[in-house]
C-alpha cells in the first residue's frame, strides 16, 4: 500500500477467493481508519476472482461509501473482468478505465 495526498493505492494480487478476499476488506478498512479521502484498488495482478472476491469488492465499496471515502477500482486481467461482467456488477462497482 502507498499513500499520497490522502489517496491510498492498494495493489491486490493472487486469488480473491475465500482465502484471499478477506484481505481486501482488511486493507480497505485500514485505509478508511487512517483517514484517507480516496482509495484506488488495483486488480491487474489478481489471477482469480470468485463470488467471495466479488462480495469483498462490494463490501469494500459499501464501507467506503458509508464514510464518504471515494473509491475507484482499476480493472484486472480479462478472466477477472469476465467474472465481474457475468455477475452484472460493472454498474455497481466503481471501475475506471474499463468499457
Amino acid at each position: 500500500m502507498t499513500a499520497s495526498a490522502h489517496v491510498q493505492h492498494i495493489a491486490l494480487e493472487g486469488e480473491l477467493d475465500p482465502v484471499g478476499a478477506p484481505e481486501v476488506e482488511r486493507q480497505v478498512r485500514a485505509a478508511i481508519d487512517d483517514g484517507v479521502e480516496a482509495i484506488v484498488l488495483h486488480l491487474q495482478d489478481v489471477t482469480f476472482l470468485d463470488s467471495s472476491g466479488l462480495r469483498a469488492l462490494l463490501s469494500a465499496t459499501g464501507a467506503a461509501d458509508a464514510v464518504g471515502v471515494d473509491m475507484r477500482i482499476l480493472p484486472g486481467p480479462p478472466n477477472v473482468m469476465a467474472v465481474v461482467e457475468d455477475a452484472q456488477l460493472l454498474g455497481r462497482l466503481p471501475f475506471v478505465g474499463y468499457p
